[in-house]
């Protein structure tokens, strides 16, 4: 059997490593063929201005500067394979607190999981990827005709590969959408604020104006145990931070001011309290900036031998946290359910590969759709808070964040059942009741 994997994002590859591992070897015969084809070279050495489709282009390397996996994300992770968790963690910093605080300065909330090396959830890590996996690079225009048994589409919230399960349509029916909100970020020396960030913390910044996060993006070389996601050590030499505001058009990248931009954001913050926005505000310089994009909801991620995973079926913003870590669930589930038919159809000598691909595909949606579903619909509620707003809107917010402070359950609740939620328990429910 041929699969053909068409992106080589964390989807792409995360899918490649788990059909590797879980689809059974056919007997008799040589092994599964299994391709990933990505359209960008990103082993080049170019710069946003050098590329044609621009820094703000979704599938460009420089989109996003980091990101983070939460515990379920890191599960898989582990599941996957130990050393790829170690390998991921190293490249970053595990956090044990995430803060939230108003731009006056005060702390309006503290989540505090537990960090114990036994715990059976670790925190969350934040972290800078490395590119894994080994990659076709095809120009989009020169790909010659492959011929595949199946095809999964891991290509991102412009994917290509969706248009196959509407070969009638003219364009696209479920086009990316413009949240409306961009993203600008950078790094500097964690020297410059290390008296003023709280080690192991990942900060949130609200104001009636925009938003500001930071956090320290690595580990200490000398830490002990920098590749542990249950230990916090002691940071590196880099900080992270991003911040969020709204802008009623996408910005077009040929027409971007990074000058007037950096200019922009130091008055946007100036009066913000915050020490460590204060000194990262005086050594700033905007490079890049970041729309935030999400899909419309599809109602279907499969059509013909063709299956989507990740931003490709479900492109959610920034604020659910959960973006690579959902992405992490797909690839894991439509594995473990792809196996579990190709065990039952060598067995059994009935049905064929496009009997069997229908049928995984619909219990992989009927696991994941309503799932994705819930976290985007949290998450488009938590963006608001990044939004333009009154000053009595304003301080509605950090009233609200504050009362919800001193009753952490009414938060952890919510959170608790995404993060503790595990795929394989919820595939294995969904397999038994199917046989």
């Amino acid at each position: 059997m041929k699969i053909v994997i068409i992106g080589a994002g964390i989807s792409g590859c995360a899918m490649y490593l788990e059909l590797q591992k879980h689809l059974p070897k056919p007997s008799g015969a040589e092994s599964h063929e299994i391709v990933i084809y990505e359209a960008y070279n990103t082993e080049a050495d170019t710069t946003a201005d050098q590329r044609p489709e621009g820094p703000t282009h979704s599938a460009t390397l420089l989109v996003g500067g980091g990101l983070g996996i939460a515990a379920n994300g890191l599960r898989i992770l582990q599941r996957l394979d130990d050393s790829l968790l170690q390998d991921v963690v190293r490249g970053g910093y595990a956090v044990s607190s995430s803060n939230m605080k108003s731009k006056n300065g005060s702390l309006l909330m503290s989540l505090k999981p537990s960090v114990s090396p036994t715990a059976d959830s670790p925190p969350m890590n934040m972290w800078l990827p490395d590119r894994m996996g080994e990659i076709r690079y095809s120009s989009r225009t020169l790909v010659p005709p492959v011929e595949a048994d199946l095809v999964i589409g891991a290509d991102g919230v412009r994917s290509t590969a969706k248009r196959a399960l509407f070969p009638d349509a003219t364009e696209d029916p479920y086009p990316p959408h413009y949240e409306g909100l961009v993203g600008v970020g950078g790094f500097i020396p964690a020297s410059e604020v290390k008296d003023v960030v709280e080690k192991g913390s990942v900060n949130f910044i609200f104001g009636g104006n925009g938003f500001f996060g930071y956090f320290f993006s690595n580990s200490a070389d000398d830490a002990p145990n920098r590749d542990s996601p249950y230990h916090i050590c002691d940071p590196g030499d880099s900080l992270a931070w991003w911040s969020t505001y709204e802008i009623e058009e996408c910005p077009d990248h040929k027409n971007i001011d990074k000058a007037d931009v950096t200019t922009q954001l130091q008055k946007r913050h100036e009066g913000w309290k915050d020490p460590a926005i204060q000194k990262i505000l005086g050594s700033l310089e905007v490079e890049r900036m970041y729309p935030t994009w999400t899909s419309a909801p599809i109602p279907t991620w499969e059509r013909d031998g063709v299956i989507l995973v990740g931003d490709a079926a479900h492109a959610l913003p920034p604020s659910s946290g959960q973006g690579s870590s959902q992405a992490l669930e797909d690839v894991e589930a439509l594995a473990l359910i792809l196996a579990h038919h190709l065990r039952n159809e060598v067995e059994t000598s009935s049905g064929s590969y496009k009997t069997v691909f229908k049928a995984a595909a619909g219990q992989y949606m009927e696991i994941r759709q309503p799932h994705v579903s819930k976290i985007l619909q949290a998450a488009q509620e938590n963006q608001n808070k990044k939004r333009e707003m009154g000053v009595f809107q304003e301080y509605m917010m950090y009233g609200f964040l504050k009362l919800v402070g001193f009753f952490p359950s009414l938060m952890t609740t919510r959170l608790r059942s995404v993060v503790e939620y595990n795929v394989v328990d919820h595939v294995a429910e969904i397999l038994a009741k199917g046989d």
